[in-house]
Parts: structure tokens; sequence; C-alpha cells
């Protein structure tokens, strides 16, 4: 029979060391949402579906989120663009199942219950996940692995680069480390 151990039954060299990672559920930010997408797999490959629409055109899971536009983007490794914020539109992500993103979001509305509150996660890496991001949330994303990463985006207004409702803050506001894979 196997005997438990202790931090005593650990060599000095390596006592002070020792921590236990933090598996808690994380603090939302208001109004931010993960939404768990139906993933379906079978011999050939998998299907995931993104967005289900009701009879009068609304997303089933947001009703009052309009899509107005549909964008696709790919990054590069080693690619971080953020952060960004919006007046106006609102954003819902969604990052390939068989890739991954670092995702970074702050709250800057200052009349927000959770303002200056942070959240760090990964989406894709396996998962079919939707991410709802209201407007004045500050987001952005990294790719900090070593193959190109695709996303595809849905927008409740139409981009216009004449007068774009998109406002910029340092990719580094939270600090560079912000960025770094996490080790341990």
């Amino acid at each position: 029979m196997l005997k438990p151990l202790s931090k005593t039954s650990i060599g000095a060299d390596y006592k002070e060391e020792i921590s236990v990672q933090d598996y808690s559920r994380k603090k939302f930010i208001e109004g931010v949402q993960i939404i768990n997408l139906p993933m379906f797999y079978d011999d050939g490959g998998c299907l995931a579906e993104i967005l289900r629409f009701d009879e009068n055109g609304n997303w089933q899971h947001l009703p009052d989120f309009k899509v107005r536009q549909t964008t696709f983007s790919q990054m590069m490794p080693g690619v971080i663009k953020a952060f960004h914020l919006h007046f106006n539109q609102e954003d819902v992500w969604f990052i390939m199942p068989y890739d991954r993103m670092l995702i970074g979001l702050f709250d800057a509305r200052e009349d927000s219950p959770t303002y200056n509150q942070q959240m760090r996660f990964v989406l894709g890496a396996g998962r079919a996940q939707a991410l709802y991001i209201p407007r004045g949330v500050a987001h952005g994303l990294a790719n900090v692995w070593q193959t190109p990463s695709n996303m595809i985006y849905f927008v409740n207004q139409h981009f216009d680069a004449n007068e774009p409702d998109e406002r910029r803050l340092p990719w580094d506001i939270l600090g560079a480390d912000f960025w770094e894979l996490k080790k341990g």
C-alpha cells in the first residue's frame, strides 16, 4: 500500500518552490458570454453549429444581437492584435476548434459593476464556443503557438473605413507578460 506524502516529505531544495495551480472559475466581465456550441464527430471529421437563427432571423443564443457582417481572419504565429474597443459595435468570435487563440478582455466601461475586470483564456483547443463581447469591453487576441490560427467573427454593424467604430489601446496596457504563455 502506498503511503501518502506531505510537504515535509519533499527535499529542502524544492519544498519552498511548491505551489498549487488555481483551478477556480474566474470572474466574468459583465455581459461577456462564452457560449458552448454543438459539435458533432464522426469517422470523417466534425461539424460545429456556429449560429442558429429563429424564424425572424435572430440568433437564438442572443436574440437582441443582430448580425450585420461576418468576417474571416487568420493570424500567423507570434501575432498579437490588441486592444480594441467599440462604442456601438458588439462582437461574437468563433475560433476554429482545431486552432487556438489566447483571448484577452478587460472592462473599460466606467459605470460597469466589473470595471477594470480582466479575463484571459484560450478559445478553440478542441472546443466549439462563441464569445460575445459587449461594446466598451476592450478585446484582443494572440497566436502564441507555432501554426496559423483562424477565426470567424460576427458584428452587429457594418464596418465603415471612413468612420470606423474601432478605438485602439496599447497592446501591452495590461503588461507585456499578459500575452506570454504561462509556464509551469
